[in-house]
């Protein structure tokens, strides 16, 4: 057996690969990436099956953010022209969450900007919006910064379900995005998400210009943190962010990417993000291919995503299955 059958055959008996493995096969892949692709898609029917979950967001407070995130335009550090708005009413978030889950949504994520929450006021609703958004059965999602214990627990026992923070890039290139707070802080956040009974989401946003050994030190991170759902972003770089230089990547370093992950965390939900049509542009559901088993649908924080409609077409295409039926006729109506 080759190398790529080896660690196929590892990481089908659900422990994943190490670190080292992990590179090699990167680079033995960049000859043979199609087979890399092949075997990822393998693990991942050997775990997930044929069902792909999709997720949707709403930007419930957005901008004037204290943190300097070098890829965020909500920073007000910086000189983008994200839009800035006070949090929304529960009222407006539970409207928004019933239409995600008729647009076939499974998950839907309630996101603030800002280091964390902290006003009374905005906790109570979110609270509120959390328990009605369960009750409308969608599994409420909430990425609020940072947290602490006793936030946690209030947020389990309103009803969350999961919580999302991710730790970006890793702790060895963290310094280089962003200052302002520390990756410990950002770990603690997930163990304080998880002792409370919280499912995690946390994951990555690549192309910062980071290599494959960070991405890797990255996914390992995550292995020993339990997370439940990894994230995969693609930067889009966005003008006035420190970032806005940078080049996209290319879709088939995505791919490969992806395909490793799926290798180093094979049981766990790997879901394309934020960039990902810009990105991988045509090669899009190759992603699935690639081993992705979720997917954001709807637009992101401050930028634009696609019609839930391509995304359901794009996995019945694949001969796959979305978790929740999409409501043709209410699909991206108001």
């Amino acid at each position: 057996m080759d190398l790529i059958d080896t660690l196929k055959d590892k990481a089908l008996k659900g422990k994943g690969i190490r670190e080292s493995e992990a590179l090699e096969l990167f680079i033995e892949g960049s000859s043979a990436p199609w087979r890399i692709c092949a075997a990822a898609f393998e693990i991942r029917e050997r775990f997930k099956g044929k069902e792909i979950i999709l997720c949707s967001i709403t930007n419930a407070k957005s901008g004037k953010c204290s943190e300097d995130c070098s890829f965020c335009a909500q920073s007000r550090r910086h000189n983008a022209s994200a839009p800035v708005y006070p949090l929304k009413p529960a009222k407006q978030m539970i409207a928004e969450a019933e239409q995600a889950g008729k647009n076939g949504a499974e998950f839907f994520g309630i996101v603030t900007s800002g280091k964390s929450v902290r006003s009374k006021k905005e906790w109570s609703e979110i609270l509120k919006a959390v328990g009605q958004i369960r009750d409308a059965g969608i599994h409420p999602c909430a990425s609020l910064g940072l947290l602490d214990a006793d936030r946690a627990r209030d947020l389990k026992a309103a009803g969350l379900f999961r919580y999302h923070h991710n730790l970006e890039t890793a702790r060895s290139y963290y310094r280089n995005i962003c200052t302002t707070h520390d990756y410990e802080e950002n770990v603690a956040t997930i163990s304080a998400a998880k002792d409370a009974g919280l499912s995690v989401c946390s994951g990555a946003l690549f192309g910062m210009g980071e290599n494959i050994t960070h991405r890797i030190e990255l996914a390992a991170d995550l292995h020993r943190l339990s997370v439940d759902s990894v994230p995969i972003n693609l930067l889009h770089p966005i003008k006035g962010t420190p970032l806005s230089h940078m080049p996209l990547l290319p879709p088939m370093e995505i791919l490969m990417t992806i395909a490793v992950y799926r290798f180093l965390l094979p049981d766990r939900d790997i879901k394309l993000c934020g960039g990902k049509e810009k990105s991988l542009r045509q090669l899009l559901p190759l992603g699935i291919i690639a081993g992705a088993n979720s997917l954001m649908t709807g637009n992101y924080l401050t930028t634009t995503g696609r019609d839930s409609r391509l995304d359901h077409e794009m996995i019945i295409d694949l001969d796959l299955v979305p978790t929740r039926p999409l409501d043709i006729c209410k699909c991206g109506q108001d």
